[in-house]
């Protein structure tokens, strides 16, 4: 199944999607703001303003293994369960031109089979066993698969880590699915693309905005693939993939909940413990030219009612440029965070030109993330009213800048929004996986509350005048998307 957000493909939809695609990047500050809100209302001491300073949000600990994993827990009794995840740093991007899709497939078939006869103490499985196993003990189970790496999870209760562990830790080195479950599941990802896809105008234009967002890079490629490449997939492309990249050294396990940390470490140093590290290749990738024109995508279908204008703009991730994406986040706060943020006060609820407006920055990627802005026509209103209209809110940002307290409320509501999110068992651990794994430091995690507080407004207005200025485009200006009710391209 295709979600699209950072151009993620997912096998099932996971339980925890409304995490990994409502947090963002460090929205880990929910933990800083709710301690914050429990202090008396008296100016800190100096001992006070020490211990705030020095504060982490997850309180994480970490160790690695002689094979090279890196192991990841977050302690919290308070519930007898555990979330145990597997992140994998290779996603659709570091798939070998002509073998798109790939990525997604191999995902699918880590559920097919294992066998370990070098290790058998983690035991083999046959096809279907390891979902089968973690439901019978009352947990789930789930993976999911983006441009920039793929993640195994376990939700399960707290007695149970290590026999996940000891089962994720078999398809590590041991996957071993029969033929006949390769070529049907080959089948079944094709349907996926029909349904999600093929089907599905929405995703169509997503798919052809990102081909135009990212020429000569490999972020332009859909996630689940093209079919024609998707259906010359094979088990010797699929093992290939698998043996490059699955290995101890290339993945990072994150476990949260009733958990002791020195536990973990034991356990994992027992099942994984026992995998040999393996050469992986260094993530090289093609670099997109700069774009010398805009880009206009235009969509008609009969099962569009309302039309929908979509921009897209390339930006850094914070892997990239640490300093711009935080004022990046705080941007698209002011912008686009909610009933009182620029667009919608000023669309929606005064010049009643858009019945809805979503602005969001994603800083999750190894390379360039994404700004996405959407807005629905109100009746009576075109498509270039809105476009228009954004285009002069942005306008009017640029001259006329942010004030203070535009810049205090947004620190401020992205803290407190964030504390709901976390009060999840579940969320930290994707939070730290998918930060860790496109190259945030742990560091930058723990401490984000205090970084996203030396946010300046000079810093906001940088990144605001540098990317969406719609009279000075940055080095790759924006695409812009028009998807239209059949009858209306028609008369266009």
């Amino acid at each position: 199944m295709i979600l699209r957000s950072r151009r993620v493909s997912f096998r099932v939809f996971p339980v925890l999607c409304g995490v990994v695609f409502s947090l963002g990047l460090f929205s880990a500050s929910a933990a800083f703001a709710q301690d914050q809100a429990t202090t008396q209302s008296t100016t800190p001491s100096a001992s006070q303003s020490d211990d705030a300073a020095s504060h982490k949000v997850f309180n994480a600990k970490t160790a690695t293994l002689d094979n090279g994993l890196r192991v990841v827990v977050v302690e919290n009794p308070r519930a007898p369960v555990v979330t145990h995840m597997v992140w994998y740093r290779v996603g659709a991007a570091d798939e070998q031109p002509g073998k798109s899709g790939i990525a997604h497939f191999l995902e699918h078939l880590m559920f097919k089979g294992q066998s370990n006869p070098d290790h058998p103490a983690l035991g083999s499985l046959g096809p279907g066993q390891f979902s089968k196993i973690v439901k019978s003990l009352g947990g789930q189970d789930n993976a999911f698969t983006t441009q920039d790496y793929t993640a195994f999870y376990q939700s399960v209760a707290s007695e149970n880590l290590e026999t996940v562990m000891t089962m994720e830790a078999g398809r590590m080195r041991g996957l071993a699915p029969p033929l006949k479950e390769v070529k049907s599941e080959n089948k079944v990802i094709q349907e996926e693309r029909r349904q999600r896809t093929d089907n599905d105008p929405r995703a169509q234009m997503a798919e052809q905005m990102d081909a135009a967002l990212f020429p000569n890079h490999p972020y332009g490629t859909p996630v689940i693939g093209w079919m024609h490449e998707m259906q010359g997939l094979t088990w010797d492309d699929a093992k290939a993939f698998y043996d490059q990249y699955y290995a101890p050294n290339n993945a990072i396990v994150v476990v949260a909940g009733d958990v002791k940390a020195e536990k973990v470490f034991q356990m994992a140093k027992d099942t994984y413990g026992q995998l040999a590290k393996r050469d992986i290749p260094v993530r090289k990738r093609t670099i997109s030219p700069p774009f010398i024109a805009s880009n206009n995508i235009y969509l008609s279908d009969k099962t569009i009612h309302e039309p929908v204008f979509i921009r897209e703009y390339r930006v850094p991730s914070y892997r990239e440029h640490s300093e711009h994406s935080l004022a990046l986040q705080v941007l698209e706060q002011i912008v686009g965070g909610g009933a009182s943020s620029r667009l919608y006060r000023k669309l929606v609820v005064e010049d009643k030109i858009a019945t809805n407006v979503n602005f969001y920055y994603n800083p999750d990627a190894w390379n360039d993330a994404t700004i996405h802005v959407s807005a629905t026509p109100a009746p009576g209103r075109s498509m270039m009213d809105v476009q228009n209209a954004i285009d002069n809110i942005f306008r009017d940002l640029i001259k006329n800048g942010i004030s203070d307290e535009e810049l205090s409320d947004a620190v401020t509501s992205m803290q407190a929004d964030a504390v709901y999110a976390l009060d999840s068992l579940s969320g930290p651990a994707m939070i730290l996986g998918r930060s860790l794994i496109t190259g945030t430091p742990l560091d930058d995690v723990e401490h984000w509350p205090q970084k996203i507080e030396g946010v300046t407004k000079a810093q906001v207005m940088e990144v605001a005048v540098r990317y969406l200025n719609p009279d000075a485009p940055y080095k790759n200006p924006p695409v812009n998307g028009y998807l239209l009710p059949k009858a209306a391209k028609e008369a266009q």
